[in-house]
């Protein structure tokens, strides 16, 4: 990408979009584009066709998606694979026929099969049944990943997919019932703290294991591989360690100042056993994740506490 290069981040608002907005603009990109949801509505095909024939645009980081935890994923099954569809599939078709040099598209680490032998290397794609919880939004994604793909394929289309682990940091979704482990912890932990309650509950048995990846280290990778990598077959992004849930309920607790006690609730699922990603493809390349995780999570509670009045409750 060249500094002058028109750059569509779809859903600049979100937590990965938004990292990847500040990086661009952090790194001297001048001609960052954003659109607001409310005007541009990524599913509905007249807004897409919209953007794209009225901008001249360079490249995209397709970050736009319906996205949630475990919770959410069980429960709006029907949300997750519609809203998903219709964005990826507006975005890519519209990057496609409007002359777009080059589109990076984010997967999830959930396409991979439920019992993927770990830690799970991109050639374990389609190889096995997905995690029951969440296969709605997994199956949304690939074909995200297929259409991509095909593009490159039949049409020449310079698209490529990147799969990253468990995200986290600033700008996240804390809401108990839609966001994700990590910033529902932080967020379930300091109500606690600040309420002054003896004991928290948590879901499973604490045991299932999890790859957590600080966004902004997310950003960092996918504008080196916007810059670095042009094949159609996907490439994990991560980490490379993992650790269980109990642990990293221990290390928030820790960070936020917790000192109660935690229940675990056993008769509530615990999702995939274990999601560590083989990220020896990506490292080969040039690029390693930089932050740990205790820093990352100091730097997200830092963030949940000065934005409290204003972070994200849908």
């Amino acid at each position: 990408m060249e500094k002058t290069d028109r750059i569509f981040v779809a859903g600049h608002n979100g937590l990965v979009g938004s990292a990847i907005f500040h990086k661009l603009i952090a790194e001297g990109y001048k001609n960052v584009l954003k659109f607001d949801k409310k005007e541009f509505d990524l599913r509905v095909p007249n807004s897409v066709e919209y953007i794209f024939k009225n901008y001249s645009i360079d490249y995209v980081f397709l970050a736009a998606a319906k996205v949630g935890g475990i919770m959410a994923n069980s429960q709006y099954k029907g949300h997750f694979i519609y809203d998903n569809l219709m964005i990826q599939t507006n975005v890519i078709h519209n990057a496609y026929t409007r002359g777009v040099k080059k589109l990076l598209f984010f997967g999830s680490s959930c396409i991979y099969p439920k019992f993927a032998e770990q830690p799970i290397k991109e050639d374990y794609f389609l190889s096995g049944k997905l995690e029951e919880s969440n296969d709605a939004y997994a199956i949304a994604k690939i074909a995200g990943i297929k259409m991509c793909q095909s593009y490159t394929e039949q049409y020449g289309f310079n698209a490529i997919s990147l799969m990253p682990t468990n995200l986290y940091g600033p700008n996240d979704n804390f809401n108990l019932e839609s966001g994700h482990v990590l910033p529902a912890l932080i967020k379930k932990i300091h109500t606690a703290k600040i309420e002054n309650k003896p004991t928290i509950e948590v879901w499973g048995t604490g045991k299932a294991r999890r790859e957590f990846t600080y966004v902004y280290d997310l950003a960092d990778a996918a504008v080196f591989l916007m810059n670095n990598y042009d094949s159609p077959e996907i490439i994990n992004v991560g980490v490379g360690e993992d650790i269980t849930i109990k642990e990293l309920v221990y290390i928030i607790a820790s960070v936020v100042g917790y000192k109660g006690d935690f229940i675990w609730d056993r008769t509530k699922p615990d999702g995939t056993p274990r999601k560590l990603l083989n990220v020896e493809k990506l490292n080969n390349l040039g690029w390693k994740a930089k932050i740990k995780l205790e820093d990352g999570i100091k730097e997200t509670y830092k963030w949940y506490k000065k934005n409290f009045d204003n972070v994200k409750r849908l």
